[in-house]
């Protein structure tokens, strides 16, 4: 659903403190609406703040009532008495309410729609890949059950209970697509329920249900089925308008007859007739926009996907035999993926909607919690830690990473840089190195100098992280470097971009980097979609191609690689996560603890 013009951009006015204004949101085309609560610095709560009315514009057309909208709970981040961004995290709201802010946060507000605007279409947004979204597929509800998916009245309230216990948020398709789009994190546990083929039972069981608990759900119909004594009893179109008026209801296509494989459709037009005459009908009777289609069986593949967006749709399901996976794992909005409600004890512990957004001035997000992460992406296991401020250890000699984290607040740390085998005890590294929590800087032999020429050289200071490509003439001494960053703490040399500017690199880059397309353990770290610090291993071999590829789809925007083979270590809350016992080294990258915001602000910087 798009927005008028005129909702685009709306002025900002001046008020005295708290001071609001009215503002739509229009990312790419993609409209939302979200309610917006800023704290200002002087200790002010959410709740102090006043919400404004709309302004009453001289227009003919009434901007649209939307079934969802987000709550976006706006903080200040402030350090040493200094404000120097925001912080913003979600939550799902059934009730449309209109945007408001504080005036002072102008330029958060146009970073927001800039860092929020849609992916490529249909590509899923490389934020929304560090969240893990759940979508359950359930069938039939009946009373007594007659195959092994079908699922009673009891059982499925029993799923609903095991969700709001855990705390889980259920979310509406509409606020998923919009999260797979944008990356605009959603609560912290999301989930989404999902029913197929219109049974009976969906409104004699499960609309109650959802109703009983305030629950949103989707329901792919298929026009066949529909008053049709066709199988099990299916829903006449008088239950099924009445559901689709919820707003807590999402109505799907779900083809016109449900052939049990759209691909063996060799005729195109038949194709286009299964996905558009479904829409056409469903929308006809029911009087709302049929925006997402679900694949029968979830049998699909690039034609078919292609036949479902010329027909209109801006999403699409699957399912899959072989693999659970959630949400942003999928491909792309048009083959994403679900997962059978026999998985719902499994996913609930996994579920996650993204880390909450920072938005600091000239700097990235020190300030989010240390998380461990292991996941798998295109086949390769990944093992992460993310969060925390970053720093480097130079140790005086070679030791376990857990060892060289011992005596320090560190939660997590990899294997750093390249280091010298001439010694077994030596820590002269490969490059010049830099390290904040030795205070010292040493310069790299200048033999070793012109190998390193365009490798990434990491800089680190308080507030951000910089890879630029290293200079021998320029970047051999303290000077030099800190040419390249004001009040830079760390530095050192990596092995290779793996992922730069969210992209994964090519073999090309690699510049005849020794062994980058050999399988073995590979350490990284660098920079993820919400702007945090991330160090972490392989957890198989991998070649270094393959491992930014799975990187850059893990949500990474900037990784580099560490020293890797024997070497890949990674420690978190001082033990080991890896399967072997690496070998010693004398330099770590580290995630110290988030660095600590104030509760308010001495001086009010604008950001």
């Amino acid at each position: 659903m798009k927005l008028p013009p005129w909702t685009r951009f709306l002025s900002l006015s001046k008020r005295v403190a708290p001071r609001s204004f009215w503002k739509w949101f229009a990312l790419g085309g993609l409209s939302f609406a979200a309610t917006v609560t800023i704290a200002a610095c002087d200790g002010m709560t959410p709740t102090q703040m006043s919400t404004i009315t709309p302004p009453l514009l001289n227009v003919s057309e009434k901007p649209p009532t939307l079934q969802s909208s987000l709550n976006v709970a706006i903080a200040p981040v402030c350090t040493q008495g200094t404000q120097i961004g925001y912080q913003a995290s979600t939550s799902v709201s059934t009730d449309f309410k209109p945007v408001s802010f504080s005036a002072e946060s102008k330029q958060f507000a146009e970073a927001w729609k800039a860092e929020f605007a849609e992916a490529p279409f249909p590509q899923i947004n490389p934020r929304a890949r560090l969240a893990k979204v759940p979508i359950m597929m359930y069938h039939d509800i009946v009373a007594q059950k007659e195959v092994f998916f079908d699922v009673t009245p009891e059982e499925f309230e029993a799923h609903l209970q095991l969700i709001q216990k855990n705390g889980l948020t259920p979310i509406s398709l509409d606020q998923l697509v919009e999260h797979l789009k944008t990356g605009i994190p959603l609560p912290a546990k999301p989930i989404v329920l999902t029913f197929d083929d219109g049974y009976l039972g969906h409104y004699k069981f499960v609309y109650p249900l959802l109703k009983k608990y305030r629950y949103p759900a989707a329901f792919a119909i298929y026009p066949a089925k529909i008053d049709k004594p066709r199988g099990r009893p299916g829903m006449t179109w008088e239950q099924i308008k009445e559901m689709s008026a919820d707003p807590l209801v999402t109505i799907e296509s779900h083809s016109v007859n449900h052939p049990a494989d759209l691909r063996e459709i060799k005729d195109d037009a038949k194709l286009a007739l299964e996905m558009t005459e479904s829409k056409r009908v469903l929308e006809a009777n029911l009087g709302i926009p049929i925006k997402y289609f679900v694949y029968p069986e979830g049998k699909n593949d690039e034609r078919v996907q292609q036949a479902a967006i010329a027909a209109g749709y801006q999403a699409a399901w699957t399912m899959s035999d072989e693999a659970n996976l959630f949400a942003a794992e999928s491909d792309n909005l048009f083959n994403i993926s679900r997962i059978g409600q026999s998985q719902t004890e499994k996913v609930l512990e996994a579920a996650n909607g993204g880390p909450p957004v920072a938005f600091i001035e000239n700097g990235l997000n020190f300030s989010a919690p240390v998380e461990l992460m292991k996941t798998t992406v295109n086949k390769v296991p990944l093992i992460m830690a993310a969060g925390g401020k970053p720093t480097t250890i130079h140790a005086k000699s070679r030791f376990q990473v857990a060892e060289i984290m011992k005596d320090t607040p560190a939660i997590a740390g990899v294997d750093g840089g390249f280091f010298s085998l001439e010694m077994l005890d030596s820590n002269k590294m490969i490059g010049p190195v830099m390290s904040a929590q030795s205070g010292t800087f040493a310069p790299a032999p200048q033999g070793s100098l012109q190998k390193l020429e365009g490798r990434p050289l990491v800089l680190i200071n308080d507030r951000t992280i910089k890879y630029v490509p290293f200079e021998p003439l320029k970047h051999n001494t303290r000077e030099g470097i800190a040419a390249e960053m004001s009040d830079v703490q760390d530095a050192f040399v990596a092995g290779a971009w793996l992922v730069k500017g969210g992209q994964p690199q090519t073999a090309e880059t690699f510049r005849g980097l020794f062994g980058f397309d050999a399988e073995r353990d590979r350490a990284f770290w660098g920079i993820d979609q919400a702007d945090r610090p991330v160090v972490g291993v392989s957890g198989d071999y991998v070649n270094s191609v393959a491992l930014g590829e799975a990187l850059a789809k893990a949500g990474l925007k900037e990784a580099v690689m560490l020293d890797s083979g024997a070497s890949a270590s990674l420690a978190f809350k001082g033990e080991s996560m890896m399967s072997y016992k690496p070998r010693p080294v004398p330099h770590i990258v580290a995630l110290m603890p988030p660095v600590q915001t104030d509760a308010a602000c001495k001086t009010a910087a604008k950001p």
